[in-house]
């Protein structure tokens, strides 16, 4: 029977790590054979080790599909080549066999060395400068006339996610999810990294869903921003309009916050806080008027904390700020999460999503929600280093703050 093969590396602590077993399971499960060639095996914990495997499969697009598996696991072609590009013919639109990106530190050998490709997200392009020998991200809609982006498998290197060794706090938290875990142990492990990234001045993003508004917990988002913890904010439309809506009339939803109380007429709550600001003309002109003093909304603009609210297609309104060009959301999405070194996702599926998509794998990102499929989910799209916590966040957000507190 005809079969078609390459030759592929491994090395690092791929066996501890069951990276080297995943890799066979892939080449089996894609329908493929594999012959090891070579294998050292690190003696101790803190060695490495080595594998050559020889990958067949029965037609090139099986190997292909295999290869671009195994690339994702860190696995490196023998005999790779400089990285292959093709001019973009079309705006918008990327040339055939593209390469597609993981979150995962990717390389791409260039003139002969590997270069870092810069500002690493999952699902973009990697587009190339070859007189400044530099490889960066790339959005589909965003390639031009005349760029060339990558193409194929050959000469790209991808470093595989290895999970903390031991039982460091975050370790702890990137078991398997489960409502079941010790959650204030958790959610003081998360408080202890939030003081680490913070005391090196790193920056901690929070996105946030309604659900913290509609559970009485947005007095504690405020005092994480005043507190120090909070530096980026992403959300969407109910967020700011929910947020607005209990500092103006104390109800989201038109539930009354202290009572738990339905409030007649209450419904259209979230309406005039909409209309409030839209005849004002802005947050900031809402907040100089004296009419805005509390909440979320008010303390991020009080402390200069930008908050990037993506709109979407349901919205009312919009609330004034809100972005609803889904592209200009991206940019500036992608504008904040520089310098981001630990992400707290609270109550938000589909900006959970769209955050972890262009988060490197090195942000630390926690995904806390009383729905365990929502916790699971970045994690199954790619965000190999989402940790979970299936809980009330109105409890989350309270211990969270009650542990720093005493922390000062």
């Amino acid at each position: 029977m005809h079969t078609v093969h390459e030759v592929m590396e491994m090395s690092g602590h791929i066996i501890d790590s069951w990276t080297l077993p995943k890799a066979w399971d892939t080449i089996m499960d894609r329908g493929g054979n594999f012959d090891v060639e070579e294998i050292q095996v690190g003696a101790t914990k803190d060695d490495t080790s080595y594998v050559r495997i020889k990958v067949e499969a029965p037609n090139d697009e099986v190997l292909e599909q295999i290869i671009s598996q195994l690339q994702q696991l860190g696995a490196v072609l023998l005999h790779a080549d400089d990285v292959h590009v093709t001019k973009v013919e079309q705006d918008g639109v990327l040339p055939d066999k593209f390469y597609s990106t993981t979150n995962l530190p990717t390389q791409v050998r260039l003139n002969g060395q590997w270069v870092t490709v810069e500002n690493i997200e999952m699902d973009v392009a990697i587009a190339i400068d070859r007189e400044h020998t530099r490889a960066y991200c790339r959005p589909m809609h965003d390639v031009r006339i005349g760029e060339e982006v990558v193409v194929g498998h050959d000469g790209i290197r991808v470093q595989p996610y290895a999970r903390a060794r031991g039982h460091d706090d975050f370790a702890f938290m990137q078991s398997d999810v489960s409502s079941e875990k010790v959650k204030v142990r958790a959610i003081h492990n998360i408080a202890r990294q939030m003081k680490e990234v913070r005391a090196h001045q790193g920056k901690i993003l929070f996105v946030l869903g309604p659900a913290v508004i509609h559970t009485g917990a947005g007095r504690y988002v405020a005092e994480l921003i005043r507190m120090g913890y909070i530096q980026v904010i992403f959300g969407g439309n109910a967020i700011i309009t929910h947020d607005v809506e209990s500092a103006l009339f104390g109800t989201s939803l038109g539930v009354n916050l202290e009572s738990g109380e339905q409030v007649v007429g209450g419904h259209r709550n979230h309406l005039r806080a909409i209309n409030t600001v839209r005849g004002i003309g802005s947050i900031e002109k809402t907040i100089q008027s004296g009419l805005l003093r509390e909440g979320i909304t008010y303390e991020a603009h009080q402390h200069n904390i930008p908050m990037v609210l993506a709109g979407s297609i349901r919205d009312d309104g919009p609330m004034p700020g809100v972005i609803s060009d889904m592209q200009q959301a991206q940019a500036r999405m992608r504008e904040e999460v520089h310098g981001v070194e630990m992400s707290i996702i609270v109550a938000s599926m589909l900006h959970a999503i769209a955050t972890g998509n262009i988060l490197p794998a090195h942000v630390r990102t926690v995904v806390v929600d009383i729905n365990q499929s929502v916790v699971t989910k970045l994690a199954d799209r790619g965000s190999f280093q989402a940790a979970g916590l299936v809980t009330d966040v109105e409890l989350f957000l309270r211990e969270l703050v009650d542990f720093l507190r005493k922390e000062q």
